[in-house]
């Protein structure tokens, strides 16, 4: 369906290159309509959820789907990819306006996560992963781990 281009030294190394150039082509995009005044973290936050919604009814009557969407045809991946897109684009705009740094907050909420959720205890039996997760524990180590970061 879409073509992976090999990234450069430039892309692969800086990790905020993709989401620069989005927003700033969400930016232009938006003062040149004049939007920028219904661009409120409240208005892009509805939005986005409307969004989703759209997103949600792409796979509403279709039952458990499997990796890589066997079966589907190429319009129905292309107005996937549309969706999802929305989603993402929505998200760096609110991002973006509310001054979060939503490539750095991602990275710090995956660090969170390996210490939240330690290999050695998470198994496939979702119990054992819920009981990790409601460990007080394992919430203050990962603060700490931050913090000191």
């Amino acid at each position: 369906m879409f073509k992976q281009r090999s990234k450069t030294a430039r892309e692969v190394g800086n990790g905020e290159y993709y989401n620069r150039r989005t927003r700033k082509k969400q930016a232009e995009f938006a003062a040149e309509r004049d939007w920028e005044k219904f661009h409120s973290p409240r208005n892009l936050l509805l939005a986005l959820v409307g969004e989703v919604g759209e997103l949600s009814e792409i796979f509403q009557w279709r039952g458990e789907v499997s990796r890589n969407l066997p079966g589907w045809e190429e319009r129905d991946k292309v107005h996937l990819g549309e969706e999802l897109s929305d989603v993402l684009l929505y998200l760096i705009r609110l991002s973006d306006i509310c001054g979060i740094d939503l490539g750095q907050a991602a990275l710090r909420k995956l660090q969170l996560n390996a210490i939240k959720y330690p290999i050695p205890h998470c198994t496939k039996d979702s119990s054992s992963t819920k009981a990790i997760a409601t460990t007080s524990e394992n919430d203050d180590a990962a603060a700490n781990a931050i913090a000191e970061d």
